[in-house]
């Protein structure tokens, strides 16, 4: 017997003796000499530590003939068996669509040992591909290895041609090569693979991540072996959300575009696009750091969206009502900073007309009314100070105030002095609207059992019932005015914030977010929209603001993907203060707000 067969053996003997030991046990167990407990327990354990030699005997003589077969060379693989162990499984959408796939390529290799001529070799192959690297090409023919990748994922028709050359000591290995039938559509959500079939991005990642690459590893990660991947995502609903995403991007010259569809009930991510995008099929492109996953890697300042943390904490607190009043008559001022409002009433305002007029003075007003700890300690528990885990590896660290002070609540309130993921305050409003409870957002698909047992109460739900009556309100009367959808009873948030550039607050460039949430009354989906550097248009009346572009952006995607989510126009809606019994009416003659 050779060498290898011994090696390769060796593991099989093992084995077969611990299944032997194993067998014995169980068989003894099955009828036990006395019905002594203690004896029965001590067979019990026996069988457990048996069960578990014969799991790590398997491991280490499947680890043991790979290292025993491997030429030492990372990266590399010797035999076709090895080739296949990279198989990955199918990602699909909601719908069963195809995301991601392997498909079989060949790859060209060669053993150098049985090279004849190397120069004759080389002069052959480079005929068929002219861009070989014809120094690397030589040195790896010319070594006295067993085995060594000449060019992996060839077409077939260089397979065919090298073919008939007839080379000795050149061969071929059926691999398996990841595709993206969509392209760039998912590529955030997808992330790609590397040349050896690895997941080292989003969910083909976490794919690896959770059990794959062990699979790998002992032999068992074959075609047969592995059930698809199924998300959250609705391919249709991505592609309508990022074309429109596009189309406002290049309309306003915004340097980026990004947005998100959530189900507020279970949690599940339905879209998520982060433009300038990239193609996973060609990951290169992904390197670029324009290209960003902007929802879970970037941090922002989120701008007047965060007021309606604000606005909830203060309800919910049980101090303050939708009956209280708020002074904006005069800035605020703390040292050398001035609090005002962006378009200033210069009166008293109702908490709804603090919302609708989405003004800072008055918000500010009432994040200090809870005091600088509670404030601290609500924003804890809607998830905002802490790293947002979701699937996708790549996700970002809150930017807290490391002393935080009166100034730090005052601005926070208004959504300036904190930076967070755009997804983790998606997560959070959906919370204000869904009946108070934060659910971890997912990419997977999740029923409403599974969310239930993971959300956490964190408002009541009677303060959930006014938050949705405030933004639907706002989308009546409010800054959110050209979100309004007909017949889909859209409610919402804008949000502009200055961008910090050189450590100062730049007028001239902002940050444009947008929240809605469908139907208003009981909601279903919330849809976040962000523009990075949007600009005034003759159309806007040179604002740049929310309300004139990431709102009606939000408008746009709803009247598109609404059908596709199973939502049906409705007919003679009611209005907001119906969604709220004893609530304070505010007419839109006596709002006179525009879009911001």
């Amino acid at each position: 017997m050779s060498d290898a067969a011994r090696r390769s053996s060796k593991p099989g003997r093992l084995a077969a003796g611990v299944a032997a030991r194993v067998q014995d046990v169980v068989a003894r167990l099955a009828k036990p000499p006395s019905a002594d407990p203690q004896t029965v327990s001590r067979g019990r354990l026996r069988l457990v530590i048996g069960v578990f030699a014969l799991i790590f005997a398997v491991i280490a003589g499947k680890t043991a003939y790979l290292a025993a077969g491997a030429d030492g060379s990372a990266g590399r693989r010797g035999t076709p068996s090895d080739a296949m162990s990279s198989v990955r499984p199918d990602i699909l959408d909601r719908n069963g669509e195809i995301l991601a796939t392997d498909v079989k390529t060949a790859s060209l290799f060669a053993e150098p040992r049985r090279i004849i001529d190397v120069d004759e070799a080389l002069e052959l192959l480079s005929a068929v591909l002219p861009d070989l690297d014809m120094a690397e090409t030589r040195e790896r023919l010319s070594s006295k290895k067993g085995f060594a990748w000449l060019r992996r994922e060839i077409t077939a028709q260089q397979q065919a041609q090298i073919h008939r050359l007839g080379i000795p000591g050149i061969g071929f290995l059926r691999e398996n090569k990841r595709v993206y039938p969509a392209g760039a559509v998912a590529g955030h959500v997808l992330g790609h693979v590397n040349i050896d079939n690895q997941g080292i991005a989003g969910i083909e990642r976490w794919v690896d991540s959770s059990g794959l690459a062990f699979l790998h590893q002992i032999g068992l990660a074959t075609d047969r072996a592995q059930n698809p991947v199924q998300l959250a995502v609705d391919l249709r609903v991505q592609h309508a959300m990022r074309d429109e995403l596009m189309q406002s991007k290049t309309k306003f010259k915004a340097k980026a575009a990004s947005g998100a569809i959530l189900d507020v009930n279970s949690g599940e991510v339905i879209a998520m696009v982060s433009l300038p995008d990239y193609d996973p099929n060609k990951p290169a492109s992904s390197k670029d750091d324009a290209s960003i996953n902007r929802l879970t890697t970037g941090v922002y300042e989120m701008g007047s969206t965060f007021k309606a943390l604000t606005l909830a904490m203060a309800l919910d607190s049980g101090k303050i009502s939708l009956n209280s009043t708020w002074d904006a008559r005069a800035p605020l001022r703390y040292g050398r900073f001035s609090i005002d409002d962006f378009h200033a009433t210069r009166r008293i305002l109702s908490t709804p007309e603090v919302f609708t007029h989405s003004s800072n003075i008055g918000t500010a007003r009432m994040a200090l009314a809870i005091g600088v700890d509670g404030h601290k300690a609500f924003l804890k528990k809607m998830g905002q100070l802490e790293r947002l885990r979701t699937e996708l590896p790549e996700s970002a660290e809150p930017i807290v105030p490391k002393r935080w002070g009166e100034l730090n609540t005052v601005t926070i309130a208004f959504g300036h002095g904190l930076s967070v993921a755009p997804m983790q305050a998606a997560a959070a409003v959906c919370a204000l609207v869904n009946g108070g409870a934060l659910i971890p957002p997912t990419f997977l698909k999740r029923s409403a059992a599974e969310a239930r047992k993971l959300g956490v109460q964190v408002i009541k739900p009677e303060t959930s019932d006014k938050m949705r009556y405030l933004m639907r309100l706002n989308a009546e009367v409010g800054s959110a005015t050209k979100a309004e959808v007909k017949g889909y009873y859209v409610g919402g948030k804008t949000g502009t914030a200055e961008k910090v550039i050189n450590g100062r607050y730049a007028k001239n460039k902002v940050m444009a977010a947008f929240m809605a949430i469908l139907p208003a009354d009981a909601p279903k989906y919330l849809v976040l929209v962000m523009l990075d550097e949007p600009q005034g248009l003759p159309e806007t009346h040179g604002f740049a603001t929310s309300g004139w572009n990431a709102a009606p952006t939000t408008g746009k995607i709803i009247a598109r993907v609404a059908p596709m989510l199973g939502l049906e126009k409705r007919e003679d809606l009611p209005p907001a203060e119906a969604l709220l019994k004893g609530g304070p009416r505010i007419t839109a003659a006596r709002s006179g707000i525009g879009p911001q």
